[in-house]
């Protein structure tokens, strides 16, 4: 979870259900919903790594459709970097406003997925505010870049994610709502970039292995002008 602090409505008496927790949940979680996976490569190809969850709290597992829950039983959600996984956007939002009264969404940018472009990553997502659009990965053309993104997939493994991290409102998003919302499904990718911030610059470093970027970005401007 990149945004922690953007969690701010959950009160002391709240029954809280955070969904795919993942190994690190919220400590204010009362029960977890996960996924239920067939094997142990399915795990590790969800998450991104082979820690488990460890926990004495109550760990409840769903086959993807139908949540196991009554209606409104939760007053509270956290849906941390599910979303862009999920087959059916609309069914899914459609079980969390039946069970949860409000909560809290995180989820990768498109231009994190433009990157990086992570298989088990179905869907591009952006709030607007008030409406949540959605389209499919599949019916763009971000597959046409896959040796590209082979290659910046190796630096992320590899712990070169400073760049994205230093600035992460613009490769990530997380909001809190209190209402249903409406999706929209569009296949406009203009829909899903941050217009709404300006870039700030960075100083120039010293070059070290984090540092080349900030002289690659210096030397681009310095091009354009």
């Amino acid at each position: 979870m990149f945004f922690p602090d953007r969690i701010k409505s959950i009160n002391e008496k709240d029954r809280v259900l955070e969904i795919g927790p993942g190994a690190d949940p919220h400590p204010r979680s009362d029960i977890f919903l996960e996924l239920s996976l067939e094997n142990e490569d399915d795990y590790v190809r969800q998450f991104g790594h082979e820690r488990k969850l460890q926990t004495v709290k109550k760990i409840v597992f769903y086959d993807g459709k139908k949540f196991p829950f009554e209606d409104k039983e939760f007053d509270y959600v956290i849906c941390s970097h599910v979303l862009e996984h999920v087959p059916d956007v609309e069914s899914f939002l459609a079980e969390v406003f039946r069970t949860c009264k409000k909560g809290y969404f995180e989820y990768p940018l498109i231009t994190y997925d433009y990157l990086y472009n992570f298989d088990v990553h179905l869907n591009f997502l952006k709030w607007n505010g008030s409406e949540l659009f959605y389209a499919k990965k599949s019916e763009s053309h971000l597959d046409e870049f896959r040796p590209v993104q082979q290659f910046f997939l190796q630096t992320l493994l590899k712990n070169y994610d400073t760049y994205f991290k230093k600035i992460p409102e613009f490769f990530m998003e997380g909001f809190e709502w209190n209402k249903p919302f409406k999706a929209i499904h569009t296949k406009d990718l203009g829909k899903f970039i941050v217009t709404e911030k300006e870039i700030p610059s960075l100083e120039t470093e010293t070059l070290t292995s984090h540092g080349y970027l900030t002289l690659a970005n210096a030397m681009f401007r310095k091009m354009m002008k």
